[in-house]
């Protein structure tokens, strides 16, 4: 039998997907199960997007422009200007999702055996985008005890090497909600400006921002528009992330020139992923207010219920839908797994992502989960109790 590929092999596996067997087992057993591990937004997806596709009267469907239609293009420069953030259609790629946007990214600026350095945790897919070009990912810690704040500038100047060729950040993060303050952000500008490295900045949650707090885009930093590469999507802003659209956008034109030509070798970005996306940009700025208001009770339904178990506690973060808890147990992945395997209160029990597959580095984030707040608020209320039943069994707890 032929064998496969050695980067197949190292490929890891998703933490957000990888106990899926076990809730489709528990499911046939009848027990209910609360969806905490992935993102997936509940809240319905804009109707105008839908009709937009419905109302589709080509007679065939055909390639797009490589980068994408003009015109969704300069709709999502009217977007940007609103948001204060200044590009032009020339400066943006169109691609299958925000995935496809960072891998798009990791190919253009970095040959095999470059780094990049990512702050722990991270999006676990980061790690997978980076086996797939035989990129290495150099982490540097953030701790659950400073609310997974920016590390010190000491820290990336420690992890830099001749190899390092980007800082990789997502803004409002995604798995702990943290929101990059704009001083941390100028951190991140001296950073690049000094060892001549390019920013990726994945902001596809920035609307999702609470309590007032204001998103600094990397696109906004002064005297480093040769260096920022912006991820972008419209998977989370509209609850749409079967269309698969998303982009990459700087005003590097050297950059976006190389790109080009890694769109044009996969064709087309999805066409009705386009008609959906910028049909949904017609959406009021309520739209906007009513996901963030219902997200930011969602979240604090989820802070109080994890904060009130006893030996379980998270910080409260400032954006996104996702927050990272400690718990008072042995090891993440046993404990998710058992939920599903060998747990349920009243028929009913709760599926999260373990948080050691958000880290790079061996052994952290072992008494950490991860939580999606996507769910209705009696939904999340009843996971939380459910969660504080378990932790009162469970053989592994450790209080």
């Amino acid at each position: 039998m032929p064998s496969i590929s050695q980067k197949a092999k190292n490929m890891p596996a998703s933490p957000i997907r990888k106990l899926v067997p076990f809730s489709d087992a528990a499911k046939e057993r009848g027990i209910e199960v609360f969806h905490l591990n992935i993102g997936q937004p509940d809240i319905e997806t804009p109707q105008l997007a839908l009709e937009a596709v419905r109302n589709y009267t080509e007679k065939v469907v055909k390639y797009s422009p490589s980068q994408g239609t003009l015109s969704y293009r300069k709709k999502l420069c009217e977007y940007y200007e609103k948001v204060g953030i200044n590009v032009k259609p020339e400066e943006m790629i169109i691609t299958t999702g925000g995935s496809e946007a960072l891998l798009m990214s990791f190919l253009t600026i970095m040959d095999p055996d470059d780094e990049v350095i990512i702050p722990e945790p991270f999006y676990a897919n980061y790690n997978g985008f980076a086996k797939n070009v035989g990129v290495n990912v150099r982490p540097i810690y953030s701790s659950i005890d400073t609310g997974f704040a920016l590390p010190d500038i000491s820290e990336f100047e420690k992890a830099i090497t001749p190899k390092t060729k980007a800082i990789l950040i997502c803004n409002p993060n995604n798995p702990t909600g943290y929101l990059y303050s704009k001083e941390e952000m100028e951190t991140l500008r001296q950073i690049v400006l000094k060892y001549n490295i390019f920013l990726i900045s994945d902001e596809v949650y920035r609307e999702f921002c609470y309590e007032k707090a204001k998103h600094y885009s990397a696109l906004n930093l002064e005297g480093i528009d040769d260096h920022v590469i912006l991820i972008d999507s419209a998977s989370k802003r509209f609850s749409a992330c079967g269309i698969r659209i998303g982009r990459m956008i700087t005003r590097n034109k050297e950059l976006i020139d190389a790109a080009m030509k890694f769109a044009q070798a996969r064709l087309s970005p999805p066409t009705f992923g386009q008609v959906a996306g910028e049909a949904a940009l017609d959406c009021p700025q309520s739209y906007y207010d009513d996901i963030v208001k219902e997200y930011q009770s969602r979240r604090d339904v989820c802070i109080e219920g994890i904060n009130n178990i006893e030996g379980a506690y998270c910080p409260t973060p400032k954006g996104a839908f996702y927050i990272v808890a400690h718990l008072p147990i042995d090891d993440g992945e046993k404990f998710c797994k058992w939920m599903l395997t060998d747990f349920n209160y009243n028929g009913k029990t709760v599926m999260m992502a373990p948080a050691s597959g958000f880290y790079s580095t061996e052994g952290r984030g072992t008494q950490e989960v991860r939580i999606s707040y996507c769910l209705k608020k009696e939904d999340l209320a009843e996971a939380m109790n459910i969660l504080k039943e378990a932790l009162k069994v469970y053989p592994g707890r450790t209080l």
